[in-house]
């Protein structure tokens, strides 16, 4: 099952020319998961390749205004289509009284949305994955997200299940599955005489704004992808400090101690280009890189390869683009 993130904003704070504030996608199969939605999240999808979809999830990690301004907009769009599937959107305690306080501004809409408050250590169980809420150091109430994915049945021996006698079918199929089979002639085989040792599933994990944290690094344990932020270069790290965020260098630390597969920096400064913590971060863990927006993120199952960044990989055909940047007809 295919498995990337479309970076929608990679900008810390306030938008820039070329990055929006934060905002991430996570495609896993046909689901769409959205990560933060900060001021302008709808228009970047709109600009992507990916359109405005009628998203199920979003999941806030904390409530500074750069993380979910752009809600009530992308609210509205949804009634303004009159959308009639419900949506649920997750975040820290507080959840319920911010979009309370948006109701003027969001009126009434065409669809149910159900608010669900999280508290660190809850999982929500999905078909072969869970999404785990844990503690970040950010100094309001703030929740880190990880996308793991349960452990997969080892590779099916064909030769061996020749040998057994197994016939082509559904009896491989339910072996493949787990499941114990008895075969024509009596013979009960179990799952573990064809398939070879489990195989892990894959991790993502994404703090979101935190200052270094242990529990950051326990969580990215091994992880595919770690999407960390970088607000600061080790030059102004006195100011990471005071207003609880990371410098590349940290980050970088932090994705070496827990033996990660890739490191994204994200939530870059206005003050930065991106190559400068890139160029920080590399000396302590190279599988650095960090995107830009509508940079995308493939996270393939580890035997099939490393996870690979995809430059404007969320970008439309050329000439799409082109035609959805002219101005509106009735403008």
């Amino acid at each position: 099952m295919d498995l990337d993130i479309v970076f929608l904003g990679t900008s810390a704070s306030a938008p820039t020319a070329r990055r929006a504030p934060a905002a991430l996608l996570v495609r896993r199969g046909g689901e769409r998961l959205l990560f933060d939605c900060a001021e302008g999240t709808q228009r970047q999808l709109m600009r992507s390749a990916i359109g405005l979809p009628d998203l199920e999830e979003i999941f806030l990690s904390h409530f500074h205004a750069d993380h979910y301004l752009g809600l009530p907009g992308m609210l509205k769009t949804f009634s303004l289509r009159q959308r009639e599937l419900p949506l649920t959107v997750y975040g820290p305690p507080g959840l319920r009284d911010l979009v309370g306080s948006l109701k003027r501004v969001i009126g009434k809409l065409s669809y149910p949305v159900e608010l669900e408050e999280l508290r660190a250590g809850e999982a929500l169980e999905r078909d072969g994955y869970r999404i785990l809420a844990f503690p970040v150091h950010h100094g309001v109430s703030s929740l880190g997200y990880a996308l793991v994915e349960h452990v997969r049945p080892g590779r099916f021996d064909v030769e061996t299940a020749d040998a057994l006698g197994v016939p082509p079918g559904p009896e491989r199929g339910a072996l493949q599955r787990g499941e114990s089979v008895t075969l024509p002639d009596g013979r009960v085989l179990t799952p573990d005489a064809v398939l070879g040792e489990p195989r892990p599933g894959r991790r993502i994990v994404m703090p979101g704004d935190t200052a270094p944290v242990e529990t950051v690094r326990v969580l990215a344990e091994g992880a595919d992808l770690l999407i960390h932020e970088a607000t600061f270069s080790e030059e102004e790290r006195d100011r990471a400090e005071d207003t609880l965020h990371s410098t590349a260098l940290q980050a970088a630390e932090i994705a070496r101690d827990a033996g990660v597969r890739l490191l994204a920096l994200t939530h870059v400064s206005p003050r930065y280009f991106g190559s400068e913590l890139e160029d920080e971060a590399r000396p302590v863990f190279p599988a650095t890189v960090v995107p830009r927006d509508f940079d995308v993120i493939e996270v393939p199952f580890a035997e099939r390869g490393e996870p690979q960044l995809i430059k404007a990989g969320g970008r439309p055909p050329r000439s799409v683009a082109a035609v959805s940047d002219l101005p509106d007809a009735a403008a």
